[in-house]
């Protein structure tokens, strides 16, 4: 799992939470907060090692660019050593510390900063502050000029690696701050940009690139009053896109009007596309507007087009080529001002060429086709979509849940999502249901499919452990073999029975000692 979240709060908006997050973060940390503490454990160090000045560096992560953070004598001076071309630059590079007691016999950066201090520098000891999180190096600290034209040691840059040593965790702290800081004006910008993706309440999850592709795609046809079809797996969103179509566009303040073709009788569906008059029909009581009529200057949508009796499409092509239809019970034709998008789970070109769906209404229905992605191909936004139902949620039945364990984000991003956005939201609504008020979300409350991919992990997990133990196991026991057959070859002459297996005779006799062998 690339993202690890434990606890997720969920009292406030999702925006706003993030946003106040960042602001009480931002507010926190302060690069003047740890500049003291460094600044007290450097100013004692030019005293303790007999120096005129120390200077400590650190190195930022994004820019890799080196700046002083606290010297003595400097005032408000900050220097910036390049990382190639001075002897501070190559002790972070390297990690390595460096001595020099002819520093005037050195060409580098050290002779600009003189130039602009004017202090002049006679000799130098230099020592990395490495990481305590990782390999990295992330700064120095550097002493000039030994007093009473003493020279520096060996012992003198041990004395200072140990101090660098201790100063790391406040440089650590810097630099981490600085980063941090970072993050969070990028995360800002990104909150701005959630928000910007939510029209009128519609909320489009668009964190992966396929789904980007989709939101740049629905924003340029919403523009363009051309006709779309949506096509996607169930549960993918389509009846989401095709509003959001409707709320960018220029019809935005017209109706929508969603009509499943698949949930309509056939024997009705004439009647509620088109409508009929008075006494058209046994039943039809009063004349009813049809849904291409209703539609007037607004949006329809056809849901599950390819679910189209063979004998509607005819009458429906002819509502879309020639912009009118007549009601059922009456020759008058009735105008008609709309626009049409439709959705379907089924590859249409696949129904055409079983003769399945008209040919000539394929070619009607749309100028631009939407493909959306099934969830199992957009794993980037499993994440912000859980996060966005579980907001939804617990404001809808009211409860305050903290969030999700990592257990179970790490089998949300496992699972393959057959039902795809819908069977997230379900899955999520469910474990909002069965979770305790005030707590976190636990894979014991996971319906069966997805408690079932949990348990798998757990036991690969297991094995995995499991198979490295008698990895071990076996590695000890070949060992032991090996021993004794050199041991034999040898009629127990150590030495001999080392050499022939690669080893020294004292590594030998600690490896018969560990496994208790007697020869």
């Amino acid at each position: 799992m690339s993202k690890t979240v434990t606890h997720i709060r969920t009292s406030e908006s999702y925006l706003n939470l993030l946003k106040q997050k960042l602001s009480k973060l931002a507010g926190a940390w302060t690069v003047e907060d740890y500049h003291g503490l460094i600044s007290f454990y450097s100013s004692f160090v030019p005293s303790l090692m007999k120096a005129e000045r120390c200077t400590v560096f650190i190195m930022d992560l994004g820019s890799k660019e080196i700046c002083s953070i606290f010297g003595t004598g400097l005032l408000n001076q900050i220097i910036k050593p390049p990382l190639k071309g001075s002897i501070v630059g190559g002790v972070i590079s390297s990690g390595k510390g460096f001595l020099t007691n002819d520093l005037q016999g050195h060409t580098g950066y050290h002779s600009f900063v003189e130039e602009q201090t004017g202090f002049t520098s006679y000799n130098m000891i230099c020592a990395p502050i490495k990481s305590i999180t990782g390999d990295s190096v992330t700064g120095a600290v550097q002493l000039l000029n030994k007093v009473d034209n003493q020279l520096f040691t060996e012992a003198d840059l041990i004395r200072l690696e140990e101090i660098a040593h201790f100063l790391s965790l406040s440089i650590e702290s810097v630099v981490l701050n600085q980063e941090i800081l970072r993050i969070a004006t990028s995360l800002g910008k990104e909150a701005e940009r959630l928000e910007k993706e939510s029209v009128n309440g519609i909320t489009l999850i668009a964190e992966s690139s396929a789904m980007r592709e989709v939101l740049d795609l629905v924003r340029i046809v919403s523009k363009t009053p051309v006709n779309v079809l949506i096509q996607g797996e169930n549960g993918t969103g389509k009846e989401l896109v095709a509003r959001m179509i409707h709320q960018f566009g220029d019809r935005h303040k017209r109706g929508f009007f969603p009509v499943n073709c698949a949930s309509i009788p056939e024997n009705l569906m004439e009647s509620q596309f088109f409508g009929h008059e008075k006494g058209a029909y046994t039943g039809a009581d009063s004349a009813r507007k049809g849904l291409f009529e209703e539609a007037g200057g607004g949006i329809l949508f056809l849901d599950e087009i390819g679910e189209m009796p063979m004998v509607m499409q005819p009458k429906v092509l002819r509502a879309i080529q020639e912009g009118e239809g007549q009601r059922v019970g009456s020759n008058i034709p009735v105008k008609y001002d709309l626009r049409l998008i439709s959705a379907t789970n089924r590859d249409l070109a696949e129904e055409v060429a079983q003769g399945r769906f008209r040919e000539d209404l394929f070619f009607r229905i749309f100028s631009v086709e939407i493909t959306l992605p099934p969830l199992r191909d957009r794993k980037e936004d499993i994440l912000p979509l859980s996060l966005h139902f579980l907001k939804l949620t617990t404001e809808r039945f009211g409860k305050n849940i903290q969030g999700f364990s990592a257990e179970v984000l790490n089998v949300f991003e496992a699972y393959g999502w057959p039902g795809n956005v819908r069977q997230l939201q379900k899955e999520i609504e469910r474990l909002v249901a069965l979770t305790n008020e005030g707590q976190l979300i636990q894979p014991d409350q996971l319906s069966r499919d997805l408690h079932s991919l949990y348990s798998s992990q757990k036991n690969h997990e297991n094995e995995v452990e499991n198979g490295y133990l008698a990895l071990l196991e076996q590695t000890q026991r070949l060992e032991i073999i090996l021993i004794q057959k050199a041991m034999r070859r040898t009629k127990g002459n150590k030495t001999k029975a080392a050499k022939l297996l690669a080893i020294t005779r004292q590594g030998l006799d600690k490896k018969i000692k560990r496994h208790n062998l007697l020869f």
